[in-house]
């Protein structure tokens, strides 16, 4: 019942996201990229561009709330809070402002029993936090804090912002790219009198996407990797070096010990702690290793 109602979730959003970009295209005037005279590259442009951007755009305004409804967060109201939900609170207010934040970010706990956390929203002003139930059980406070430091540190880089950028300037190329390369085959096809049909046309259209998509995936990894990097920086500058090498250390005793990933597939992105790849499959990791980030902190990298 819980996978469907997130199904339901992401198709409804998707749908809005396109019935959104359809009718702004509708509004400006922009005429089909194909004519009976051949391929209309302005138009292909900002049919790609608005539909690889706008996307992007819309599905980071909505993440806030995407991410509640699929994790199903519980919000933490700092008013009511106790025990373990008051320090967490308490530890999120600490080093907002220790960061410079101007506004502190919405504390979310989700039930998991892996110890994860991320941190998303579209600005640094409606950004949310969130941990695991297991995280906050299971981690020490010194711990806890280096954690909320590393995702704190996201929202100060701006990361979910930029990977959105990211996200939005490889799905523009993807798409004008699969179209130019289909169109120009389905040319060469046509001008020795085999004609294409829009079914192959379509068909080919899909499968350079998909190829595409696969070396744009690799790209959007690569980036996604160095943030982590950076926002451990940032967590072991927030509160220490020290601090933030055992919580990846204890995130990785756990990993180690539950493999079974219990959290939204689709926000895989975003935790702290991944579980980890091989081979080849490296190159679409969005985490580097735990070891390899633990690494990096005690070289000082």
């Amino acid at each position: 019942m819980r996978f469907c109602g997130r199904l339901f979730f992401f198709i409804a959003i998707n749908f809005l996201v396109a019935i959104t970009i359809s009718l702004l295209l509708s509004f400006l005037g922009i005429s089909p990229y194909l004519t009976n005279f051949g391929i209309n590259i302005r138009s292909l442009a900002i049919f790609c561009l608005a539909w690889g951007m706008l996307g992007a755009l819309i599905s980071l305004a909505l993440s806030r709330v995407m991410a509640r409804c699929l994790m199903r967060i519980q919000i933490v109201d700092p008013q009511k809070a106790s025990g373990m939900a008051l320090q967490l609170v308490q530890i999120v207010e600490r080093l907002s402002f220790r960061s410079g934040l101007l506004s502190v970010p919405q504390v979310g706990i989700f039930n998991s029993s892996q110890m994860n956390a991320f941190a998303t929203g579209p600005t640094r002003k409606r950004s949310l936090v969130a941990v695991s139930t297991a995280l906050l059980e299971e981690m020490d406070s010194s711990e806890l804090e280096a954690v909320i430091a590393h995702e704190i540190a996201h929202i100060t880089n701006g990361d979910m912002v930029t990977m959105t950028l990211i996200q939005g300037v490889v799905n523009a190329f993807v798409m004008f790219l699969s179209r130019i390369l289909a169109y120009g085959i389905s040319s060469v096809s046509g001008s020795q009198n085999r004609r294409v049909s829009h079914f192959t046309l379509y068909g080919m259209i899909l499968l350079f996407e998909f190829l595409f998509m696969i070396f744009g995936s690799m790209a959007i990894a690569f980036f996604s990797r160095r943030r982590e990097f950076r926002a451990d920086r940032g967590g072991a500058t927030l509160s220490s070096k020290e601090k933030m090498i055992r919580a990846l250390q204890h995130l990785k005793e756990n990993a180690n010990r539950n493999k079974r990933e219990d959290h939204c597939a689709a926000l895989n992105a975003m935790m702290i702690c991944k579980n980890k790849t091989h081979g080849l499959f490296n190159l679409f990791s969005t985490h580097p290793t735990l070891d390899q980030r633990i690494k990096r902190l005690k070289n000082g990298i």
